[in-house]
């Protein structure tokens, strides 16, 4: 045996190595597209190489990708990350390009070549492979994909999976019920570790007597009591177990005359006035002939609940307000003018289109007649009873804004989610047919809450201060609806409710008795959609609320509420309100009088009602955020609420502008000043043998309550995030409209006539 001497290199390298890490990346594998999916969520079907269109006019901005349906939601996955803007809504639940199957409102397929096109339904046959998938949402986006690249079986398959997920069978086999039961056993050993029984929830949900007599002792109703007759709903299906009823009025008289109200909804109560004026609502009388029975005995009681005695005015909201059909299509309208009509055939009309659709005319009908409400209620000192056919409809949109203009806790986060629940989860609202969730009756769909929100909407517009949340609050709260995993939005009523979430812990192996709010929240748990930050998108940097502090002739003073600032001394006979409303000091126009519409400094009219004295007095006066707040109710003081309707128009879209530039500086300066009380509070003045301690507050930085925070001033400056007026929502994807930036939608909507010709201007001003 020898052994052979190794031989020298020879080649010497004077490069270093290449590392490990660098090797595997320069031929990089395949990136495989996998979507994020919830508890419970499958991948029902999926194609490949689909591109999602995202410029009406050129495809060289649209991304490639996978298009998956799940038993939840249509998801894409682009192949490559897109550009997103730094500060955007996060969601939790969802992805970017994530759209629930219940905010569906109709799948077409199209088929370029054969020119065909098909609205799909639940288990239909598709007799062409399309070429393109265009998915119309309810919360008002109009999305479009293209097959052209992608396998033409696959591309059929993923749209008639679409089609049939997104029309559900039976409410249980909403994609929520599978989710939350997933989510209750793998969450059950963190509640065992000391989380609150209602896993922390403020707002009440009154499916209980204690949070009914809570709010009973809050308004100082003193004359009315929680009433148990309807436990097990034995009385009427639609009203909750536990009512609230005047105090003289026994449980046999409530059995005894439910029998002639529409449905056995019995008068009950919603509100109470410092001065002692009730709301209350009820269901319409099937037999006319029992109206004086009715009048006699039932009536009185809610008279004798005033401490005055005061008389009892009935407000019947069926012969004064349009009816759903009528409000679905003003919307139904509108949303064709504001998405999928093209700008550039109606620009110069457009303000006129959205007149025509009546929606602001059905907006400002419901604010007017709820200000008549409240006439009767403050002004005149009087109880209002609310009557509607059903009581589950009109009826909630009435009393939850009487409430919202009188009651300054209504206009808090917590408080108004309590007015929702209260006015509308569990007054029996038909969420579930309005919302039309099971697409099996379009005649029974109407946005009677969209109505509500743009209601309170146009009272934020016009007092900004009053109000503790945004409209961003208001816009994620109208597409909550359409996400299917809460309690909140997917029943007819507490009945329904109740059946389904018992028969849905049989199925999930609950233990009985355990709290439906623990294993079935309500949309107000909202850590389950949003991370903390982005929850500080709902706070209103400009809230005056109870307790804020002002400086008045530089003195720090707090803001508080008396029964004398809160209520109105005047009282009048009874009169209607006929007559809009006007700023400042101006007094009620006349409906005939055009020399009054043209004139706002006219003197006092003659033969004044009460109810126009009332208002007139009120508008004389600042407003006092913490106390009444009577909207503005000229057509010219509605404004459409682009947020909303305008969001995903890319047109429309104000770059570097619109609300949140305000929005941002305002959350910066309120945070700088917490700061600095916060470091007050915690600075410890001098004492024998200790030095003042500085704050240590900006290490809390994460737990401040403003979206955009003051930078500190030994950092750096940072470049604010780049903004639009669509903020937290982007419109990108959206193809309503023609693609993106030149023209003047946005420019047009601030009142600037930049259409016009300099021939036409010069004509005008002539």
């Amino acid at each position: 045996m020898f052994s052979v001497k190794p031989t020298k290199p020879t080649f010497k390298s004077y490069l270093p190595p290449v590392p490990t890490d660098v090797k595997k990346t320069i031929e990089p594998p395949l990136k495989k597209l996998e979507p994020k999916l919830l508890q419970g969520e499958i991948v029902v079907n999926e194609v490949n190489f689909v591109r999602k269109c995202i410029s009406a006019e050129s495809s060289q901005d649209d991304l490639w990708g996978k298009l998956i349906c799940t038993n939840f939601k249509v998801s894409f996955i682009p192949s490559e990350a897109s550009s997103k803007q730094n500060s955007h809504l996060s969601h939790l639940l969802l992805g970017e390009h994530d759209i629930p199957l219940a905010c569906l409102e109709q799948v077409v397929t199209v088929n370029d070549t054969k020119g065909k096109k098909k609205v799909l339904g639940s288990n239909q046959k598709l007799k062409f492979n399309p070429t393109e998938l265009i998915l119309y949402c309810k919360d008002l986006r109009i999305i479009r994909f293209c097959f052209v690249e992608a396998g033409p079986e696959s591309a059929k398959k993923v749209c008639l999976a679409i089609a049939h997920y997104s029309h559900p069978a039976d409410l249980p086999l909403l994609f929520g019920f599978e989710y939350q039961g997933r989510r209750y056993h793998e969450s059950k050993g963190q509640r065992v570790n000391g989380a609150t029984p209602r896993g922390g929830l403020q707002t009440p949900i009154f499916d209980r007597p204690s949070d009914w007599d809570r709010e009973i002792k809050r308004t100082g109703a003193s004359e009315w009591r929680v009433c148990s007759i309807n436990e097990s709903y034995a009385i009427s299906p639609s009203l909750p177990e536990n009512i609230v009823v005047p105090v003289s009025l026994t449980d046999q008289d409530l059995k005894q005359h439910s029998i002639f109200f529409m449905n056995q909804r019995v008068p009950h109560w919603c509100w109470n006035h410092p001065n002692g004026s009730a709301l209350v609502r009820m269901a319409g009388i099937g037999d006319p002939l029992q109206q004086r029975r009715i009048d006699q005995r039932v009536f009185p009681a809610i008279t004798k609940s005033h401490p005055q005695r005061s008389e009892v005015i009935r407000s019947d909201v069926d012969k004064c307000l349009p009816n759903i059909q009528d409000i679905q299509s003003a919307f139904i309208k509108v949303r064709q003018i504001c998405v999928i009509d093209p700008f550039e055939e109606s620009e110069e009309r457009w303000l006129s289109s959205i007149e025509n659709t009546r929606w602001l005319e059905y907006v400002r009908a419901f604010l007017k007649h709820s200000a008549e409400m409240v006439y009767l209620l403050d002004g005149k000192n009087t109880s209002v009873i609310l009557q509607e056919e059903e009581d589950r409809d009109l009826n909630c949109v009435v009393s939850s804004l009487v409430q919202l203009m009188l009651d300054p806790h209504y206009r808090s986060l917590i408080g108004f989610q309590s007015l929702v629940q209260k006015e509308w989860v569990m007054a029996g609202h038909r969420f579930l047919d309005r919302c039309n969730h099971l697409k099996k009756n379009d005649k029974d769909e109407s946005p009677l809450f969209m109505l509500f929100l743009d209601c309170v909407w146009q009272m934020m517009n016009q007092y900004p201060a009053a109000f503790e949340f945004t409209e961003a609050y208001l816009t994620v709260l109208s597409d909550s609806m359409w996400i299917p995993l809460f309690s909140t939005f997917l029943f007819n009523s507490s009945k329904q409710r109740a059946q389904h979430l018992m028969d849905f812990a049989k199925n999930k192996a609950i233990p009985q008795g355990e709290d439906q709010v623990v294993y079935f929240p309500p949309v107000w748990e909202w850590s389950q959609q949003f991370s903390t930050k982005d929850q500080t998108l709902f706070n209103n940097p400009m809230y005056v609320g109870k307790g804020a502090a002002c400086v008045q002739n530089g003195e720090v003073k707090t803001f508080r509420r008396t029964k004398k600032t809160y209520s109105s001394t005047l009282r009048g006979t009874p009169a209607s309100l006929r007559n809009g409303l006007k700023a400042g000091g101006d007094s009620l126009t006349r409906r005939g009088s055009l020399l009054s519409e043209l004139r706002p400094d006219f003197s006092l009219v003659k033969d004044e009602s009460p109810s126009e004295r009332f208002f007139r007095d009120w508008f004389s006066r600042p407003a006092d955020l913490q106390g009444l707040l009577i909207p503005l109710l000229l057509p010219s003081h509605l404004a459409l609420w682009k947020l909303y309707f305008l969001r995903w128009v890319p047109e429309a879209c104000i770059a570097k502008g619109g609300p949140i530039t305000a929005y941002h500086k305002l959350s910066q300066l309120v945070d700088e000043m917490e700061i600095l009380q916060s470091q007050l509070r915690q600075y410890k003045g001098p004492s024998p043998g200790r030095t003042p301690r500085p704050s240590s507050s900006w290490s809390l930085s994460d737990q401040r309550r403003m979206y955009f925070k003051a930078s500190s001033p030994h950092d750096p400056p940072s470049p604010p995030d780049f903004l639009t007026s669509s903020f937290p929502f982007t419109p990108m994807g959206n193809l309503c409209r023609r693609g993106g930036y030149g023209t003047p939608i946005s420019k047009f909507l601030n009142g600037a006539r930049i259409w016009l010709s300099t021939e036409t201007l010069e004509n005008d001003g002539l």
